[in-house]
């Protein structure tokens, strides 16, 4: 994602299955409970800049919040926030290698200031001390994702490439040509990296060892995918898509890499999702949408899924972090202001991504448990 976040909504409990080949039905209205899911809790976040992706560290017990030029550090045993990483200039999100210690941060500029040059900045996540920043071969750095099968870290960019950083030494490895704006990606652990390309609706395949795309395919009926999540061990990668359903509201696709075809369509609640996360103890995918709630997906097979509901969550909470010990949801929001008006030649992310001023006092972490 860009630095977007608003949208407006409706949408709860319903249960669909829906294959590929059909449309996608209307999606259910939200709930305030869903398969146990509910808002337990907001914490109050500082609120200067935009925000971007969550993180997760199950092992170190903490949720990352990308936060203008900081990362926000929380406890998930208190939900207070407990530290920040910073400089990150421009931060958009975080991974975790528990193979070696590091962390890393998804930065669209750098502490020296220069001109569309990003990096990314390592650490410690025990210590959350801050190790080097790594400046990049490539400017306009988004996403970020680690692939255990290569060690590396991935940033992905709108600008049809994508860098990878070695996660031991912090070393760039290479930069990886892309065919459109890479959006989301999800690794499938043993040397495949599956990125959508948001402005074509397809994803590809790339080699995370020799660094290059190796298959491309279509998502129709999915247009403008955004969040990617992958069930390693079903082999099936989760979709959440801006357009393609009735009304050209927003679906999920479930996708088979193997055999390079979309296996189900899935209504989501909305057009404004970000973030797809996928717990595999609970065999549930979660889509989290703008509009103000979280679509809950359960997987029945690999070619089966249901549709448990909607969860209500709050206006503009976009982006979703999934802690799978805990089974607990996390997400970010904040009011604003009217939005500026826009030009006559607004392309449609800017029309999609507009806002006005955040209000003061409004960021918050949202919690939303199970149970």
């Amino acid at each position: 994602m860009r630095h977007g976040i608003l949208m407006t909504a409706s949408v709860v409990a319903g249960v669909f299955v829906c294959l590929a080949a059909q449309e996608a039905p209307a999606p259910p209205p939200m709930s305030d409970k869903v398969d146990g899911y509910h808002l337990a809790t907001t914490v109050p976040l500082p609120d200067t800049g935009f925000w971007d992706y969550l993180g997760i560290d199950e092992a170190n017990h903490h949720v990352f919040v990308s936060h203008s030029d900081e990362i926000l550090v929380i406890s998930t045993d208190t939900n207070q926030v407990v530290g920040k990483l910073s400089p990150t200039p421009g931060s958009h999100g975080v991974v975790i290698s528990q193979k070696d210690g590091h962390g890393f941060t998804s930065d669209s500029g750098n502490s020296s200031g220069q001109q569309g040059v990003s990096s990314f900045t390592e650490f410690d996540p025990k210590t959350l001390a801050i190790i080097k920043q790594v400046i990049l071969p490539i400017g306009g750095s988004d996403g970020i994702v680690y692939d255990p099968a290569s060690d590396r870290v991935f940033g992905l960019t709108h600008r049809k490439k994508d860098v990878a950083v070695d996660a031991a030494t912090g070393d760039v490895a290479g930069v990886v040509d892309i065919p459109g704006a890479a959006e989301s990606a999800a690794a499938d652990g043993s040397g495949h990296l599956y990125n959508v390309m948001e402005d074509l609706s397809t994803i590809v395949d790339i080699d995370t060892h020799a660094l290059k795309v190796v298959n491309q395919w279509p998502l129709a009926p999915c247009e403008g995918p955004s969040g990617v999540a992958m069930d390693t061990e079903t082999r099936r990668i989760f979709i959440g898509c801006h357009g393609g359903g009735e009304n050209n509201s927003g679906v999920m696709v479930v996708f088979d890499p193997d055999a390079g075809k979309v296996v189900a369509t899935l209504p989501i609640g909305g057009r404004g999702n970000d973030a797809v996360r996928f717990d595999p103890g609970a065999k549930l995918a979660f889509a989290s949408e703008g509009e103000g709630n979280i679509t809950i997906v359960h997987e029945d097979s690999p070619d089966k899924f249901t549709v448990l509901g909607n969860v209500k969550t709050v206006q503009g909470a976009r982006t979703m972090e999934c802690d799978t010990s805990t089974h607990t949801l996390y997400s970010v929001t904040a009011q604003f202001g009217p939005p500026p008006p826009l030009g006559p030649n607004a392309t449609e992310r800017e029309r999609r991504f507009r806002r006005g001023p955040m209000i003061p006092g409004s960021f918050e972490l949202l919690v939303i448990p199970n149970h």
